[in-house]
């Protein structure tokens, strides 16, 4: 029987010991990076990304930066360059916060401005320019001080209230109208995924391999990607062993998913996944059961 190769091994540990290093900042990070790309599911993959460019900076380190200022200053720049990459761009930079004069704003009225940040939906977040939206996040969410939030953006304090100032009265307008109309589609599943429901619920697992296609690719996000029909058709075992879970059809942040009820008797769901389809073909697979506490804020609704 041949061990694993200590050099192998030695990178498998450093790996467990950086994300036990960070493990309790995560939800935070997510939280903020949800919000800055207006999605669970791509502020989750924007976290991925913060998590692998800290653990490769990390190395090169000769002492371990000011955590959650250093992670939050990664995730930001990220998070921008994610919207860039998908050309959804903001119509004020950053770095253009213009200072205006301080304002007194009394307790009562911070907890107000924090109270509708928090209850804003996840989406509207995208509506701000990125300078107020980072700094009603970080302040208003999150609850850091403004001049950790100063330091996170390379702002002076003042552009900080400034950007708070503006985004807390956007926020108030984008509160008091309506959010735009559900997707036509959210009123029922597509048949492909319809399909593969029904087979995954029916424990079916031939008819569920049948449906990959032959370069289909899985990531189990934080725990496994793998691609190519067979390693793929591995993973349906995990759910296999388990019997008292049930898939539902659902819509998130303006996609489709699938909802995975554990128990099968739950009435709100423990985790998504994200399936992609060409054709009647299962061409990729998220599953986000290793990430929960993306589902703290997730607003799921079930397709009947």
């Amino acid at each position: 029987m041949s061990s694993e190769d200590p050099l192998l091994a030695q990178l498998r540990e450093t790996r467990r010991d950086f994300l036990a290093l960070v493990a309790q900042l995560r939800p935070e990070l997510h939280r903020y990076c949800a919000r800055m790309t207006g999605s669970i599911a791509d502020g989750e993959d924007v976290v991925q990304d913060v998590l692998a460019r800290a653990y490769y900076e990390l190395s090169a380190s000769k002492e371990v930066p000011a955590l959650r200022n250093w992670l939050f200053r990664i995730a930001h720049n990220r998070a921008l360059d994610f919207l860039r990459r998908y050309e959804r761009r903001m119509s004020e930079p950053l770095d253009s916060a213009e200072e205006l004069p301080d304002e007194a704003r009394g307790a009562p009225e911070e907890l107000l401005a924090r109270e509708q940040a928090v209850r804003t939906a996840i989406s509207r977040f995208l509506e701000l320019a990125p300078a107020q939206r980072s700094c009603v996040i970080l302040k208003d969410v999150l609850g850091h001080s403004l001049e950790d939030v100063g330091e996170h953006l390379g702002l002076s304090i003042p552009a900080v209230k400034a950007a708070l100032h503006r985004g807390r009265s956007r926020l108030a307008e984008l509160s008091a109208s309506p959010e735009s109309a559900a997707s036509p589609h959210a009123a029922r599943a597509s048949p492909v995924l319809a399909r593969y429901v029904t087979l995954f619920n029916a424990r079916d697992w031939d008819g569920v391999r049948a449906m990959l296609a032959d370069d289909v690719r899985l990531d189990v996000v934080s725990a496994v990607r793998r691609q190519g029909r067979d390693e793929v058709g591995v993973y349906f075992g995990n759910y296999a062993k388990f019997g008292d879970w049930r898939l539902a059809s659902g819509w998130l942040d303006g996609r489709e998913v699938l909802c995975v009820f554990r128990p099968a008797s739950a009435q709100q769901p423990s985790a998504f996944i994200e399936v992609t389809t060409v054709g009647d073909h299962i061409a990729m697979i998220r599953d986000y059961s290793h990430v929960p506490y993306i589902m703290q804020e997730a607003d799921i609704r079930t397709i009947s």
